[in-house]
């Protein structure tokens, strides 16, 4: 189906709210009044410079407080019509969106709202218009759908339609199930927004906190259902109002617009984009660094030994068991110390998941390769973290590790224990447990949609977590059977810098042996305040000096119904921190409740705080 987005939906000028849905794939636009307003060019320069674009203007929006008002009132609006008309003939445009009035002139008689709009419809095929009329949920008379397609079909006037908009109908909590009983000529256009499911006044929640389809909590998907089954073969139209989007480049809001509204009609059996290719687990982890000397210490101490070197790039591989780190040296784009750079994903289907993020609009990155290098494609996160789309050691497919020969001498290992110092193998690094990466305080939401849509994983719920300066929320994606968790967070607010480090969690099978090694090899980890113990030896029952032992060694404790977490945190180099973690009996979370207090450390070691 054609797609189209709503001016209001974009930041910027007009002009650059144009360029950007072009640019994004966008079919149309809703032209919103105030982006008309604002503009210095006049609605013929619009009209071309739209078209020239490849857009078409699909809708003209809002008017307001036209119906159900005393006749001289009307008169009013209907002059006050009668220009806008002329003006969207000078746009090319021929739908008009009329809201549900909220004036408090407005009468509680249908008989004379459908009256007035069958002259406002009359009006307007006189100029070649036709009028959407849209209930708006809080419509002083006229707040549900139904009721407004009851005062249109009263009408019965051809140039006179409804307008849907999903915000409306499910933030009132309406059955959308009716609308496969508007005849789909009579809707003359759909508005589609997500949004979070919130306790609050309704016309706060959609002026400042809708989103795009995927990333709240509305059905969308089973409204656009019950459209296309009524018979409807407009476009999709975004109209999302949020702060954050208004404050956001345009560009890559409406990238983001554009694939929820893929994923929309792929959930809802209309399009069909090459299939979800869910990753089975982590084969690396990147690292880049001007200087590899501390971070060579740095993982040695974690018990990971330097294994291999890549055959023509700056790259060593350090592993251990399944954890594989790749540390690349760029003194000139990586001044700001240690960052983690990419992530390879394993997947079953390399090249399907390339196609399906190519499809989703993340395009396959270009990269320098030598003819003997392995083909691997990579795209970009949103937060600029490239992800591999990797086959480890598997028959019939390129292997990355090819690119890397062993490395023999002093201060190498296999990576089944050798070059890991004196680690006993229980407390050995086993694997990547999971990763998380924190986001730009306004690509959280866009950063949700690219791992649920173009990577294939699974959200679960979002946890707020208390920060010295604000809250920190996280959101965990994960694949089916857990072996691939990515935990997204974003830090406070805008200018904050104190969450923004990324990092990597390496799993053990003994937390206490591999937290001894790390210290016993000069390893540093994050201070634990005293108190915190105090409070655990509160909740919790330990055997006697286990808490003593969590104390001295700085491992923290959490627990759920299905089993226990105990993990430690090294000091933050760079912008990376690791974090050693033990899982026990199926635990499925992160250690949530001691984010706080690993947040509190983070900031007390900050430059200029201690």
């Amino acid at each position: 189906m054609r797609t189209s987005i709503a001016t209001v939906s974009l930041s910027g000028s007009l002009t650059e709210k144009l360029t950007a849905a072009a640019s994004a794939g966008f079919d149309g636009v809703e032209l919103f009044e105030n982006d008309l307003l604002a503009s210095p060019l006049t609605p013929e320069e619009i009209r071309a410079r739209t078209a020239d674009l490849g857009l078409t203007i699909d809708l003209y929006q809002p008017m307001r407080d036209i119906e159900a008002v005393p006749p001289k009132e009307f008169e009013r609006n209907l002059r006050r019509a009668e220009h806008k008309f002329r003006l969207m003939n000078r746009l090319g445009t021929d739908t008009v969106l009329v809201c549900s009035s909220v004036s408090p002139l407005a009468a509680d008689d249908d008989a004379l709202a459908a009256e007035q709009l069958h002259r406002l419809a009359q009006s307007a095929q006189e100029h070649g218009v036709r009028v959407a009329y849209e209930a708006l949920a809080w419509g002083r008379h006229v707040s549900t759908y139904d009721h407004a397609w009851r005062i249109v079909e009263a009408a019965g006037h051809p140039a006179l339609g409804t307008c849907l908009d999903s915000f409306h109908i499910l933030a009132r909590g309406s059955d959308p199930k009716g609308i496969e009983g508007i005849p789909g000529e009579k809707i003359f256009f759909l508005q589609l927004a997500d949004a979070p499911l919130m306790a609050m006044d309704v016309l706060q929640w959609s002026r400042h906190y809708r989103c795009f389809p995927g990333q709240g909590g509305l059905d969308v998907t089973g409204l656009v259902r019950h459209v296309i089954n009524a018979g409807y073969t407009g476009p999709l139209s975004l109209e999302v109002f949020n702060d954050v989007f208004r404050q956001a480049d345009a560009g890559p809001t409406a990238v983001d617009a554009r694939r929820s509204l893929m994923l929309l009609q792929e959930a809802a059996g209309i399009a069909a984009p090459p299939a979800p290719v869910q990753p089975t687990g982590f084969a690396f982890a990147e690292l880049t660094t001007p200087d590899a000397g501390a971070v060579s210490s740095f993982l040695g101490a974690l018990g990971l030994a330097r294994t291999a070197r890549h055959r023509s790039k700056p790259v060593e591989l350090w592993e251990r068991g399944d954890a594989r780190i790749l540390v690349t040296t760029d003194p000139v784009r990586h001044r700001d110390g240690l960052a983690l750079a990419a992530l390879g994903l394993e997947s079953p289907d390399p090249e399907g998941a390339a196609a399906r993020a190519e499809a989703l609009l993340a395009p396959v990155l270009p990269r320098y390769r030598a003819p003997e290098d392995a083909p691997l494609d990579a795209v970009a996160a949103p937060d600029g973290v490239e992800i591999f789309f990797c086959a480890t050691d598997r028959a019939g497919l390129p292997n990355w590790r090819e690119d890397f020969p062993p490395l023999t001498g002093p201060g190498t290992g296999t990576g089944t224990g050798a070059g890991a110092g004196d680690l006993d193998p229980r407390g050995a690094v086993l694997s990547i447990d999971h990763l998380a990466l924190t986001q730009p305080w306004h690509q959280f939401d866009e950063a949700a949609l690219f791992h649920r849509t173009v990577l294939g994983l699974r959200p679960q719920e979002s946890v707020d977590v208390p920060d010295p300066y604000g809250l920190l929320r996280s959101r965990a994606v994960t694949n089916d059977d857990g072996r691939v968790r990515i935990a997204l967070g974003i830090g406070p607010g805008p200018a904050d810098d104190a969450g923004r480090a990324q990092h990597i969690a390496l799993a053990t099978d003994d937390v206490i042996a591999a937290a001894r090694a790390f210290q016993d090899a000069g390893g540093r980890p994050l201070p634990v305040p005293p108190n915190y113990y105090d409070d655990l030896a509160a909740r919790f029952e330990f055997a006697p000096g286990e808490t003593e032992t969590y104390r001295e060694l700085g491992i923290l404790y959490d627990r759920d119904e299905h089993g226990t977490f105990r993990h430690f945190y090294t000091e933050t180099v760079g912008r990376v921190f690791f974090e050693v973690v033990q899982r026990e009996g199926g635990y499925r979370g992160y250690g949530a409740q001691n984010a706080p207090v690993r947040l509190a450390a983070q900031h007390a070691l900050r430059p200029g705080r201690r």
